[in-house]
């Protein structure tokens, strides 16, 4: 790939541009591919199945919240938005939605991001088209909030949206474990429930704490974990680095980040053969969609540098479905719950 590496936010572009449909998983956990490789779309049970209900659904709170309007947030453009109503909502992200959805106001969404996969929100009208926001679509739906983060474009639309009069809080993407808490604070008091906020917030946080307190105790050498960002249709092949995202949560499953032990300065890099004989990951995690693009596993072998890492020689790989990798949402426990079990259980751990 030609050119300077892209910026996490561009990396995020080219999965939106590129994701149509969301593929099927492609094998369960520790099954259908060769000797360790462990593919499932998200989280797998201890055993290492996947968990299909827990993965295709975002879990509301157990009881609805009434909103407690109007309130006064600040975006994080620095702009004060005032919301009166949350009875149309509009999340342009999918790990926006499944916010909202898991703060019980699933009912009051009226569209959807292409990235917003989970089931509840499957049948909403879809609102982007690739990885850019239809102004007119949005508005033909006359939201009373749209809820937005620094990567949504483009900007005239952005700006078009707001012209109109309509609420729109723009929030800052989610990179690490740690900035699940606030983005779901910030979400709930847009939508006047600061209370369901804290229960949801605390509930996720619970739930990660409880994931990682089985990550297995090692002799002292942590698993080497590569994220790979594939692109084969599009000849987007990027080794991750500090910042991808992925590295988060390749150290809350008890491992380190290869690329970025490696020395990477950024967050992603194209793949080299030298770059990932130097990074050496143990195993290699991919999404779903991306190992499919490169002819599976066997794909992935040929792309340069692999066939001669640890986890290209044992076929160690961890493929995670697209719409729930990167969201740093509610779901995420279910994600470090299938890093742990298929890092851990294919090196020995």
């Amino acid at each position: 790939m030609a050119g300077p590496s892209p910026t996490a936010r561009q990396a995020r572009a080219l999965f939106l541009a590129l994701t149509l449909v969301l593929l099927p998983v492609l094998a369960g956990c520790g099954g259908g591919g060769k000797d360790g490789a462990s593919t499932g779309k998200t989280a797998g049970t201890a055993a290492g199945q996947p968990s299909a209900a827990a993965a295709d659904r975002a879990e509301p709170l157990a009881s609805v919240p009434t909103p407690q309007l109007p309130a006064t947030v600040r975006s994080a453009d620095g702009r004060q938005v005032t919301v009166e109503s949350a009875d149309r909502i509009v999340p342009l992200t999918g790990a926006l939605s499944e916010i909202v959805f898991s703060l019980g106001l699933g009912r009051n969404v009226v569209a959807r991001d292409i990235t917003a996969t989970f089931e509840q929100a499957k049948d909403l009208p879809v609102i982007t088209r690739a990885h850019d926001v239809s102004a007119e679509g949005v508005l033909s739906l006359h939201p009373t909030l749209v809820l937005a983060d620094t990567s949504t474009g483009p900007a005239d639309a952005v700006q078009q949206i707001r012209d109109a009069g309509i609420p729109l809080l723009v929030l800052d993407p989610a990179v690490r474990i740690d900035d699940i808490g606030p983005r779901i604070t910030a979400v709930a008091a847009a939508l006047g429930v600061p209370g369901a906020g804290a229960e949801l917030r605390q509930r996720t946080a619970d739930r990660i704490s409880a994931v990682q307190r089985t990550v297995p105790a090692t002799d002292g050498r942590k698993p080497r974990v590569a994220f790979l960002y594939l692109r084969g249709t599009a000849s987007v092949y990027l080794l991750g680095g500090p910042g991808s995202g992925a590295d988060s949560l390749i150290e809350a499953a008890g491992s380190v980040d290869a690329g970025k032990a490696s020395g990477l300065h950024k967050d992603f890099t194209p793949i080299t053969s030298e770059a990932l004989v130097k990074a050496a990951p143990d195993v290699i995690l991919v999404m779903t969609k991306g190992l499919e693009s490169v002819g599976g596993l066997d794909g992935l072998e040929k792309v340069p540098g692999v066939a001669q890492t640890p986890a290209g020689l044992d076929h160690r790989v961890v493929a995670i479905d697209d719409g729930v990798l990167l969201n740093f949402g509610p779901r995420t426990d279910e994600v470090l719950r299938q890093l742990v079990d298929g890092i851990h259980r294919q090196v020995g751990g």
